[in-house]
């Protein structure tokens, strides 16, 4: 090899882990946020020391919706699930005599979320189940590869949020293990989680509908089925960790009221540890809302018990340099 291609080697790797260390996150504005996340990634990876974290208990847990990507003007998988049912419904003329069906078809979202939860699962039940977990997979990647958010015109799975993956990057980096635990579907977020997150599906903790086992022509089948099992929101997000993580993190990320038992769990009592709400206040690169959202995400309690909880809000107008990577962008300066 000539000594050039070496000496630019060398150069590239140096200034890789140069900018790595000197600014980890490079879509962060410098402030009291930032600032307080280093802080604690230092404090508890430093060995010697009273804080710090063996690697085998560096577990951190981020929410989804809204604090990894955009929740508006929909929660995506809702997207997906009214946009199955308006392209299978030639195929179901029986669908019509469904109030809550029609509506969907009918383009009425005002309806569907007067329903609550009751139409939420007729939509899932029709939208989900008689699959196999790969045939959902497979609709989900299809759709993924063509639709796209209607204000930010880029498919939903770029509508991710760059300084939320330059925080899971940054977190590995330091031998965190990340798992995604949120309000939406499992097998919904499995398809994409690992492609644009680096999380595989084993460490992906959701909602999960009914499944049932069947051995069809001498071949193992799972078949999902109608009916919600577990909603891993609120209250269930404490018990989803304990139940498939089986230790509590020490660092936790959401921006809902639907996070706030989550970053409870995770920091009431116990030192060192981190709680982070993502607030969105920029309505002119995303979306502002807290109290009354147009979608998810509703933020009141856990807002006004941040400061008592020395959980670090997230200014998203003023702490964010960006929102949005460019497509096919992922962080700007990794390991």
């Amino acid at each position: 090899m000539k000594i050039s291609t070496v000496l630019a080697a060398f150069v590239v790797v140096t200034l890789s882990s140069l900018c790595s260390q000197e600014n980890p996150l490079p879509s962060w504005n410098d402030g009291p946020s930032k600032a307080a996340l280093v802080a604690f990634v230092e404090k508890v990876t430093t060995p010697n020391t009273e804080t710090f974290v063996q690697p085998a208990d560096r577990i951190a847990v981020f929410d989804n919706d809204g604090t990894l990507w955009a929740e508006n003007p929909l929660p995506f998988q809702l997207i997906f699930a009214i946009e199955e049912i308006q392209r299978l419904a030639p195929e179901n003329p029986e669908w019509k005599d469904n109030a809550t069906i029609q509506a969907v078809l009918d383009g009425e979202v005002a309806s569907l979320k007067a329903g609550g939860m009751k139409a939420l699962n007729e939509v899932l039940a029709v939208s989900h189940a008689g699959l196999t977990p790969e045939e959902f997979a497979k609709r989900v990647a299809d759709w993924m590869t063509t639709a796209k958010h209607p204000r930010f015109e880029r498919p939903y799975n770029e509508c991710v949020y760059l300084p939320m993956l330059e925080v899971l990057d940054y977190l590995r980096n330091h031998d965190f293990k990340v798992y995604i635990v949120s309000g939406g579907g499992a097998d919904f977020m499995r398809v994409f989680a690992e492609q644009v997150y680096g999380i595989p599906p084993q460490q992906v903790i959701g909602s999960y509908g009914n499944a049932e086992y069947q051995l069809i022509d001498d071949q193992p089948v799972m078949i999902k089925t109608p009916g919600v099992a577990f909603v891993d929101d609120k209250e269930g997000k404490p018990v989803a960790i304990h139940r498939f993580i089986g230790k509590r993190p020490i660092a936790c990320f959401g921006n809902s009221d639907g996070d706030k038992a989550m970053l409870e769990w995770t920091t009431i009592g116990r030192t060192p540890s981190f709680g982070m709400i993502i607030h969105h206040t920029d309505a002119e690169r995303e979306y502002a809302y807290d109290k009354a959202p147009k979608s998810s995400g509703k933020l009141i309690k856990a807002l006004e018990d941040a400061a008592k909880r020395n959980w670090t809000v997230v200014d998203m107008k003023t702490d964010w340099a960006t929102v949005f990577p460019k497509p096919g962008e992922k962080c700007e300066c990794e390991e």
